[in-house]
């Protein structure tokens, strides 16, 4: 659905660039990508783009892009781009991805040399459907966009990976939503499903987790409620249908949603009123299956038992590579979290620190969510062993 030429101009020293999106883009995803740039394909309507000396590494990264975009096809119907790209970039670029359509921006910490940071695409190809495809009205409503993506992106790893995964995941996100919302403060506007920005509050000050998962939370909370997947897959087609190339605001999400399962007797029960504009956590708990995240948090435990007072002792009894062994990379950071927070009031011991290294080698980890977990746990000990690698970190990533 888009194309681009060249042409030399007359002095030969430069060219003109033409594009053509036969598709309509909202505004805020018009982007432009210069420098010295390679593509390798990926698939029939995949390539990624990079400089030339990382395009080999970016190429094996992103071998499953096809997957993600087939199963998103599966779940939210035909891919209306055409092409989807990925485009590599500097490690100045502070964000993790970038849902331009046909190119999508990536962050280079996503190379971790073992397919483990790949989820990123799969939220950015769900954007493909839900945000580039059917937007948010205006930033108030930006659940919308951010939400829906969340629950598009953990439907196809669920497919991909499983519905522990996709269980984990939820439950993750929950927990980073208590955080943010403890954070902000539970009363704080910007903890609202909906914030209030008539004032003129930029949304950029308004940008937190809060719509990521809240706006998950919600969806998932309303899955539930109308028979599960089985029942709210459909409607998720039909939503993207109807509200194909057009905004949307949340009254207009309701009343579609009403009107869809308007025999559904369960749907009298929603609170839209709270769900919407109530701040802080949602009014309604939902229930996921935590057994990956236990696994994590047990060991989290074990570790934290063996030193409570921080004065340095042995490793945990028994512990070895095994217990990790097969895990995804964010079962490895929800170990490590886990952990900061039990001692967030007595660090380890630098001793335990090196414990935890020569068990586990996690100074010698690829993967940027890993090491950035591990490092905070590490220099919280005074573990200044890891310092170097903290350095090379800051210094080498502005995400």
């Amino acid at each position: 659905s888009s194309s681009s030429s060249s042409s030399s101009s007359s002095s030969s020293s430069s060219r003109v660039f033409y594009f053509l999106q036969k598709v309509p883009v909202p505004s805020y995803l018009i982007a432009l990508a210069v420098g010295e740039l390679e593509s390798r394909e990926l698939s029939d309507r995949s390539r990624v783009w990079s400089e030339p000396s990382v395009v080999e590494a970016a190429a094996y990264e992103f071998a499953d892009t096809a997957k993600f975009l087939e199963t998103g096809e599966a779940l939210a119907g035909p891919y209306a781009w055409g092409r989807y790209d990925l485009l590599l970039l500097p490690p100045s670029f502070p964000y993790g991805g970038m849902e331009n359509p046909c190119l999508t921006f990536v962050t280079p910490t996503l190379l971790a040399g073992d397919r483990s940071l790949t989820n990123v695409v799969a939220h950015e190809i769900a954007h493909s459907w839900t945000g580039n495809l059917v937007t948010n009205a205006s930033w108030e409503h930006f659940w919308l966009n951010e939400g829906w993506t969340v629950f598009l992106e953990r439907k196809i790893v669920g497919r991909l990976q499983g519905e522990a995964t996709l269980q984990f995941q939820a439950a993750q996100g929950a927990a980073s939503l208590a955080d943010e919302v403890a954070r902000l403060g539970p009363g704080h506007n910007f903890t609202r499903l909906v914030p209030d920005l008539s004032a003129g509050e930029d949304p950029d000050d308004a940008f937190s987790r809060v719509p990521y998962e809240k706006g998950f939370y919600f969806l998932y909370h309303l899955q539930e409620l109308v028979g599960g997947p089985a029942a709210f897959e459909p409607f998720m087609v039909a939503y993207l249908q109807a509200f194909a190339f057009k905004t949307v605001d949340s009254s207009q999400f309701r009343t579609f949603f009403e009107q869809h399962f308007s025999s559904n007797p369960a749907v009298a029960s929603i609170d839209w009123d709270a769900w919407l504009y109530s701040p802080g956590m949602p009014p309604v708990t939902n229930s996921y299956d935590t057994s990956l995240a236990n696994a994590a948090y047990d060991l989290a435990v074990k570790w934290h038992t063996a030193d409570v007072m921080g004065i340095g002792a042995d490793p945990p009894a028994g512990v070895g590579p095994a217990d990790i062994e097969g895990w995804s990379s964010a079962q490895m950071v929800a170990f490590l979290e886990k952990l900061g927070q039990l001692r967030s009031l007595t660090p380890l011991a630098p001793s335990m620190a090196r414990a935890m290294d020569k068990t586990y080698s996690l100074d010698a980890a690829k993967n940027c969510e890993i090491r950035c977990a591990w490092y905070k746990l590490a220099v919280d000990a005074g573990d200044e062993s890891v310092y170097p690698g903290v350095v090379d970190m800051l210094s080498s990533q502005g995400r």
